[in-house]
């Protein structure tokens, strides 16, 4: 079984991100699976131009020549996709959905009805499987990647693929502070929990999910020290300015 895990960041393996992403391949690679992940900020993906060659002019191969044909491979090949992104103004960031519009080669052009809505085939070469969503944010509430969870659950039924659950931490500077202390260490061997159980199950269980995101401070206390944290750091800026 082969995983494929594309991370999105800037900071790709230095980012809360992958504080995650890394603990989930390690539970992938403790099952038994091989795993491999691909920084986009290394790769050149020019967004689609949407002339739709892929379908009709080369079937299966688009008319731009960078790294996303290699990547798509890859993917094709794999048994479980694993996408990680930083959730930037309620979305995935830039590069990652730049990734997924050059998806389309990967689908036939005809139309499928699936539970009411229409959908592509998947083109023969690309193995069925899995795919997994891996996320950190800076606010509190867990229910601020809504919108990213929804929006891969759809790419998901679009590609015939099945979501197998989403590992996301909120307040992730939090978590960060906190990573190697006690009080979020259950945290990360819940990370690698959701690999080992992926691997063996297709599934990451929800009280997995539940214990990545779970509130490691207050509300409160997470309002009071973002806003010092902001505060201290404005007033330094200010304070190297004026000199």
């Amino acid at each position: 079984m082969k995983a494929l895990a594309i991370n999105a960041s800037p900071k790709k393996d230095k980012g809360h991100t992958a504080a995650i992403l890394d603990r989930l391949l390690v539970g992938i690679q403790n099952a038994g699976a091989e795993a491999d992940v691909l920084y986009t900020q290394e790769l050149s993906i020019a967004p689609c131009l949407g002339e739709h060659s892929c379908w009709f002019g080369n079937p299966g191969t688009c008319v731009q020549k960078d790294d996303a044909g290699e990547v798509l491979a890859r993917l094709a090949a794999s048994d479980i996709w694993i996408f990680a992104t930083p959730l930037y103004v309620d979305g995935m960031a830039g590069p990652m959905k730049n990734l997924l519009d050059r998806m389309l080669p990967l689908a036939e052009p005809t139309i499928d009805l699936r539970d009411g809505h229409c959908a592509w085939h998947t083109r023969a070469r690309v193995k069925p499987g899995k795919v997994v969503l891996v996320s950190s944010c800076g606010f509190w509430e867990v229910d601020n990647f809504d919108p990213l969870v929804m929006h891969v659950k759809t790419v998901c039924r679009r590609m015939d693929r099945e979501f197998a659950g989403a590992l996301l931490r909120p307040h992730a500077g939090v978590f960060a502070a906190m990573a190697n202390a006690a009080g979020a260490c259950d945290v990360l061997e819940a990370c690698k929990e959701a690999g080992v159980r992926l691997v063996q199950e297709g599934v990451i269980p929800d009280v997995i999910q539940e214990i990545v995101s779970r509130p490691l401070i207050s509300l409160g206390e997470y309002v009071e020290n973002a806003n010092q944290a902001a505060r201290a750091i404005l007033s330094a800026k200010s304070g190297t300015i004026g000199r």
